[in-house]
């Protein structure tokens, strides 16, 4: 799902990413809450490396600092936690990287089968639409699909 938003000078971009796992919400909160799994996450055309001797503890209010790689071009990306409510949801926003502005909101929501992983970001480019239609978005697109694709595995659900 895309829409796009007028918000000042900046165009606010919306993408919506959802799955359903078969795991307790409050075992999959927990896993999108260590730190760590940032990088299994993370495809591996994409580097992640988080600053610092180790990976920090959630909550809201955490500045997190990590280095990303796509595509040859690495980035520094700074960003905090503005809500923590376990097991609900969390929602981290950029303060510095690449994006004009992005928002994600990481939602767990209880279903018959498990729970349901729902991705909402907010962003906005430089450079405009020609940029996200045809670099940022697609991108974007390919690194959910892949975290919806490994997340059962990650969490070591069997058939996954």
């Amino acid at each position: 799902m895309l829409e796009a938003v007028q918000g000042g000078a900046m165009t606010i971009r919306e993408l919506r990413f959802e799955s359903e796992v078969a795991a307790p919400r409050a075992r999959v909160f927990d896993f999108f809450s260590d730190a760590s799994n940032l990088v299994p996450l993370t495809p591996p055309w994409v580097r992640v490396e988080w600053m610092g001797k180790r990976q920090p503890t959630m909550r809201a209010g955490l500045e997190v600092a990590y280095r990303v790689r796509l595509r040859g071009i690495s980035f520094r990306w700074r960003g905090t936690i503005t809500v923590w409510d376990p097991p609900n949801r969390f929602v981290d926003v950029q303060r510095r990287g690449p994006y004009r502005f992005w928002e994600h909101e990481h939602r767990f929501e209880e279903t018959a089968r498990g729970t349901r992983v729902v991705d909402d970001v907010r962003y906005a480019v430089w450079g405009g639409g020609w940029v996200d239609r045809w670099m940022v978005r697609p991108e974007l697109e390919r690194m959910f699909r892949y975290r919806q694709e490994v997340l059962p595995r990650l969490l070591g659900i069997a058939g996954a």
